[in-house]
């Protein structure tokens, strides 16, 4: 029997004032995506998405939307993502975290991979539909 299990994991694409999104460099990977993680078991949504991207970059955000549902059906992650504004704090890297870019739409499509990249644009072009999207871990699925 298949495992039913699934994880559920936040994101939130911090937007500065110029329009451009806050990317990390992954530590464990050196991939560049959006700061998020798994949520823990006794967590509510928006603590676990402001704690994340706090341990991540050191900023502390409002979430201003949610921008995107998205599914890893390899690893079973369901990924909400969240359009963000910072308002205290300063970048600093750490134990996960090794760089930081701001980016734009069109420049994040070149540094990380489709499945990521896709979520920092959504929250980039907020549209009125909440896009729900399934990928592998690496390309869009369908």
């Amino acid at each position: 029997m298949p495992d039913s299990r699934h994880s559920v994991s936040v994101a939130g694409v911090v937007v500065d004032d110029r329009g451009r999104a806050l990317l990390i460099q992954r530590r464990d990977n050196g991939r560049w995506e959006a700061p998020g993680g798994v949520l823990e078991q006794d967590e509510d949504i928006i603590t676990g998405l402001c704690r994340e991207v706090q341990e991540e970059t050191g900023l502390d955000v409002t979430p201003t939307a949610l921008t995107g549902v998205y599914k890893n059906m390899t690893r079973g992650i369901v990924a909400l993502v969240f359009r963000c504004k910072a308002e205290a704090g300063s970048l600093r890297e750490s134990d996960e975290t090794s760089a930081f870019r701001w980016v734009t739409a069109d420049e994040v499509a070149e540094l990380a991979d489709e499945a990521f990249a896709i979520r920092v644009q959504d929250a980039l072009t907020m549209s009125s539909t909440v896009p729900i999207r399934q990928h592998d871990g690496v390309d869009i699925l369908g």
